[in-house]
């Protein structure tokens, strides 16, 4: 049974926590008194649905369905999580978290709050044990990091519950040690908002020029490791210490205005406004959205292929899923053993799935089976392997970006040396394309072939013995060029 999901509010950031919890098999129950709630939500999750699933290398859960609510009480009722994104006033959240106390006294209460203390929060509150910061960034459906940040008040093992709730969903769970106004990111980015203002209202930069700045420079170093390695780099051999004694004495210059806060008035507000216009204007905020996901997908998977920053992330929530899934059985047909995930690198020209993905999802497919049988990374290095002899291929149908695939094995034959199977990729049930290969066993030294361990000949021959009473695919054999 899946379990549920209270969102309180509906807006962008509570709409990235609603796409969060769904794609991840939660059931989703929203509630947000704009009428406009349902469009605004589904769009964001719209978007999600086509930027998440490109972040992993196995298949997505089943999504959990999404419903709203009249009522606070109705949205909470019988939630696993309850996750608060209303405005920023702390008179309207306090009166949020006395009306989901009246039936979910017990319940983590996670908020968006990015300016609030946890003991504000608290304050008056019928179970303050419960309540405590989940502060994520934008887009939340794709960017990993929330700041997690308790009182003195809360319940250290909820905490921990929490954290690990947000793993479960694919996020970073950052936990702040002390409470502080604003936490610890948006500090760094008051600051750095601070700075740009004065440089755009004095004339030394523009929006624009602003952005290219970052972008084109620290932005890349930052976002994959951050600013004290960054700098312990920029040290050189000697390290951070030299980094310090270095740029030190810089820190006694007046070179910003950190502290000090140009005037907010209209002629601000025009001046900044009217050069993002000229900067941004040409797109919507659903294309600028979009674009990003794109480019944070990218930026994404790179790090993921290096096991490096927000990557090692999404590389131990692909892992946690993956453990989660049925171990391959024989059963009353084909064995599945793998499932998967169309990803934007597996596309061509032609927005399909491009030949050789087919060609690696049949890989995906066949290595799970021959894990099955023993034949594994760890067999492998003993010397010994299976080696792919032939491989006939036949396209089906066509698979798309975010299609959820299978991958069967149906062993055709056997025996000490040879392995013939049959693979199916799926589609909905319907095979897209199959795949006849002969695997050799091999001494990898001599470079021979060789028979197999009894080891493994004892898990592969009853698996055969299984398939042998199923019919032969009618491609079986099927030579290339052959009429249908």
């Amino acid at each position: 049974m899946a379990r549920k999901a209270g969102i309180i509010g509906g807006g962008v950031i509570g709409g990235g926590w609603a796409a969060r919890f769904l794609l991840n098999g939660w059931d989703v129950v929203v509630f947000d008194p704009d009428p406009e709630a349902p469009r605004k939500v589904g769009e964001v999750i719209a978007n999600a649905r086509k930027a998440l699933p490109a972040l992993s290398d196995g298949p997505m859960p089943a999504e959990g369905r999404l419903s709203f609510a009249g009522t606070i009480t109705e949205a909470v009722e019988g939630a696993d999580y309850i996750q608060e994104s209303v405005s920023e006033r702390l008179d309207l959240k306090h009166r949020v978290f006395a009306q989901i106390q009246q039936v979910a006294p017990d319940t983590p209460i996670g908020s968006s709050t990015s300016g609030f203390k946890p003991s504000e929060l608290q304050q008056n509150a019928a179970n303050p044990a419960t309540i405590f910061v989940a502060h994520p960034f934008n887009p939340v459906y794709l960017l990993p990091l929330a700041e997690v940040v308790p009182s003195a008040k809360s319940d250290p093992a909820l905490i921990e519950a929490a954290k690990e709730t947000l793993r479960e969903i694919g996020m970073f769970p950052l936990h702040v040690r002390k409470e502080i106004d604003a936490h610890i990111a948006d500090r760094f980015l008051e600051a750095v908002w601070r700075e740009a203002l004065w440089l755009v209202k004095d004339g030394i930069a523009t929006t624009e020029e602003i952005d290219e700045a970052i972008r084109m420079g620290f932005g890349l170093r930052w976002g994959q490791m951050g600013l004290f390695e960054t700098y312990r780099v920029a040290g050189g051999e000697a390290g951070m210490k030299h980094f310090m004694a270095q740029f030190g004495p810089c820190l006694t210059w007046p070179w910003t205005k950190l502290m000090d806060v140009p005037e907010f008035n209209d002629e601000l507000v025009d001046l900044i406004a009217g050069q993002s216009d000229a900067q941004s204007g040409m797109y919507t905020i659903r294309e600028l959205e979009r674009i990003r996901d794109q480019n944070l997908i990218g930026f994404l998977r790179v790090l993921k292929e290096r096991n490096w920053g927000a990557g090692k992330v999404l590389l131990e929530h692909d892992a946690r899923r993956k453990a989660a899934l049925p171990a391959p059985a024989a059963g009353d047909g084909p064995m599945e053993t793998a499932r998967m995930t169309v990803l934007p690198g597996w596309i061509d020209y032609n927005g399909h799935m491009t030949e050789s993905r087919y060609l690696f999802a049949a890989s995906e497919t066949s290595d799970a089976f021959l894990r099955h049988i023993g034949a594994d990374i760890a067999y492998v290095g003993t010397g010994y392997s299976y080696y792919t002899a032939e491989t006939h291929i036949m396209h089906l149908g066509e698979a798309r970006l975010g299609d959820a695939l299978t991958g069967t094995v149906q062993v055709l034959a056997a025996d000490e040396k040879r392995l013939h199977i049959f693979i199916r990729i799926l589609k909905d049930g319907e095979a897209v394309a199959t795949l006849e290969q002969m695997l050799l066993h091999v001494d990898m030294k001599a470079g021979k072939t060789c028979a197999a361990p009894q080891a493994i000949r004892d898990r592969l021959m009853p698996i055969a013995a299984a398939h042998a009473g199923l019919p032969r695919p009618e491609a079986a054999g099927r030579a290339v060029g052959q009429r249908k």
